[in-house]
């Protein structure tokens, strides 16, 4: 990848105050982008900016919380003034739940994922294409993993990253015809904690992550790296592991060993609530 492709690039950027929303605002702007930087977190936000523009980027602040459909538009509008124009959106907004769904004690996780992960990247995704078709941009979506085979635990978040596929594969046709690319991305388990603070059975916000970091986890720098080269290259699909490639080959040849290797990913999963279940 060119160390200048996203010079004066114009980049949106959700779910930007840690995690690989965080670096891949660094990556950018490294390559002296010109970023609008949203999430709920405005003093996360400030610093991340003060970074951006410290490596030559551009860095607006725009604190939105993308699970409300007029704060994606302010994002957006806001972000048009400021620069003229939008080149990429990044929807990289998350959250997740980490529970049996048997389990839950309250139904209300899984609207609030599907407001943040999926209505969220489609509020985004319609305010910013009138100006994605004036300068045939690129649009990303952050999907997992678990958005191509469901993961016990995760029944959730999988239906979310589902939803998002499914939405962006639509449009990917439909927009093709303005130049628009549409890239989907299927990260595996990401050495950050972004997305393992997540809502457990009872609905509070898990104070430990369940799942512990080990060798099959990809850095978020690397994480970063690769999306950004799919985004340049306007590639369909960026999957970050290979199990997430060999996956929908085996969907189609051995589902129930699928199912097992699913099952076997999330074992530390299943010791981490068997803690909490002894200690309380």
């Amino acid at each position: 990848m060119s160390l200048s492709m996203f010079k004066d690039h114009v980049a949106v950027i959700t779910g930007a105050s840690s995690g690989i929303g965080y670096e891949l605002a660094l990556q950018l702007a490294d390559q002296g982008a010109w970023l609008a930087l949203a999430a709920r977190r405005k003093e996360h936000l400030e610093t991340l900016a003060e970074e951006c523009r410290a490596r030559g980027g551009r860095a607006l602040v725009v604190p939105t919380d993308v699970a409300e459909e007029k704060q994606c538009q302010n994002l957006i509008e806001q972000t048009s003034k400021e620069y003229g124009r939008i080149d990429t959106l990044i929807n990289n907004a998350g959250i997740t739940i980490w529970a049996k769904f048997e389990d839950m004690q309250v139904l209300f996780p899984y609207e609030k994922i599907m407001q943040v992960n999926y209505l969220g990247s489609l509020y985004c995704t319609y305010y910013a294409l009138p100006y994605l078709k004036q300068s045939q941009g690129r649009i990303v979506a952050i999907s997992s993993l678990a958005g191509k085979t469901g993961v016990p635990y995760r029944s959730g978040y999988s239906a979310t990253k589902f939803a998002m596929a499914g939405f962006f594969r639509g449009i990917r046709v439909e927009l093709a015809q303005y130049g628009i690319s549409v890239t989907i991305v299927y990260p595996d388990y990401v050495q950050t904690d972004t997305r393992m603070k997540a809502f457990g059975p009872d609905g509070k916000t898990l104070q430990n992550q369940p799942l512990r970091r080990g060798k099959r986890m990809i850095t978020v720098e690397e994480c970063s790296r690769k999306i950004l080269l799919g985004t340049a290259k306007r590639k369909r699909e960026v999957i970050l592991s290979l199990r997430g490639k060999l996956a929908p080959w085996f969907n189609l040849i051995a589902p129930a060993l699928v199912d097992r290797v699913a099952s076997s990913a999330v074992k530390d999963v299943k010791s981490y609530f068997s803690r909490k279940s002894s200690d309380t």
